[in-house]
């Protein structure tokens, strides 16, 4: 059995994917709300603040240590799951996190999962490089009795973990493209333009089957489309051959606010703005242009860098015997799918207060 619901292809099983998206995100505030939140409402003696007595999750309980390890923090969104997962250990005194240094070395990150093992650490919160070659490591894990939380890339093995907390890329590209269709307003010859992150990894491709098939709803396609690396370079030269190619365009959406960063530079450079552009991930430079709303980008679609510090919270939730309180379930769920909202004008002051920098 697959962890991963199938979501594509066919409507019903897609938006009721994303309401189920909706609900774990919404239950998972119960566990990963600002533990900043909670410690204001214990200090300021109210009579309606929500009191530890009551057994509140953020009540201080047993020491927990937590093993963590993810790829390098070589762009904003990588380096944001990092400080998020350290930022949210400072704010419980029972959490001894222990932090390897980020690697896109397989091996060595498969070494430093080992050494977890070998320190008999309470649970294992793990964003693989590569998920099929850190299954193994992880069953070994598992099969210690140490609970592992796997955390945006999926194992080959649903066994590998115990909880797995994913972002939504098929919702991603759903939320853009039924942003487009609302743009659009029946216009059933707008032309549309994709650049897409690495066209061979598995998330690409959902991203752009989502917005594939969000479109198809309202009678538009993909009329141009190219795929960059997730990078500032790759994004500029990407978009400037896009822009060359295609002399008109009414809607972009650029897979990742990373890369953004240069599909931005070149859209300026080629003093282009007939369009409406549409980003991916939720930086807070992405955010801070909509707000300025001086430019083609006028919203993005949010991909959550509070995986890994949700993966703390769940882990320290599963070794102290506790459970997501807005739950009647008893224990932590197997999968958490985290929403994929869309940001724009209207909305922005919500999100960008979280948002990770490119």
């Amino acid at each position: 059995m697959r962890l991963r619901t199938p979501l594509r292809r066919h409507q019903s099983r897609r938006y009721s994917g994303l309401v189920v998206g909706a609900v774990a995100v919404l239950s998972l505030a119960a566990c990963t709300g600002s533990a900043e939140d909670a410690a204001d409402d214990e200090n300021s003696g109210s009579d309606s603040a929500p009191a530890a007595a009551d057994g509140s999750n953020d009540e201080e309980g047993d020491q927990v240590t937590i093993g963590f390890s993810a790829p390098a923090a070589d762009h904003g969104w990588m380096a944001a799951i990092t400080n998020n997962v350290r930022d949210l250990a400072e704010q419980y005194p029972d959490i001894d996190l222990q932090i390897a240094e980020g690697t896109n070395d397989v091996n060595l990150q498969i070494s430093q999962v080992e050494t977890f093992i070998n320190d008999e650490v309470d649970a294992i919160v793990l964003l693989p490089f590569d998920g099929a070659a850190m299954t193994p490591v992880a069953m070994k894990a598992m099969e210690a009795g140490i609970p592992v939380i796997n955390v945006d890339r999926e194992f080959d093995d649903p066994n590998a973990a115990r909880v797995t907390v994913l972002g939504d890329n098929y919702g991603m590209g759903v939320s853009a493209g039924q942003y487009v269709c609302e743009q659009a307003g029946g216009n059933k010859d707008a032309i549309v333009a994709e650049i897409a992150g690495i066209d061979s990894l598995p998330l690409t491709q959902d991203r752009s089957q989502g917005f594939e098939d969000a479109l198809s709803e309202c009678g538009l396609d993909v009329d141009a489309r190219q795929a960059a690396e997730f990078t500032v370079e790759s994004g500029e030269e990407v978009a400037a051959n896009l822009l060359q190619a295609e002399p008109q365009i009414d809607y972009l959406w650029n897979h990742d606010d990373d890369q953004g960063v240069g599909v931005l530079a070149a859209i300026e450079n080629a003093g282009r703005d007939e369009f409406i552009m549409i980003g991916g991930a939720g930086s807070a430079n992405a955010m801070r242009a909509i707000q300025e709303d001086s430019g083609v980008l006028k919203a993005t679609v949010i991909y959550p860098s509070t995986q890994g510090a949700d993966g703390v919270k769940l882990a320290r939730l599963l070794v102290q015997g506790k459970a997501m309180s807005d739950l009647v379930e008893v224990e932590v769920p197997r999968t958490v799918q985290l929403y994929a909202p869309v940001v724009t004008s209207d909305n922005v002051d919500e999100f960008i207060d979280s948002a990770f920098e490119s």
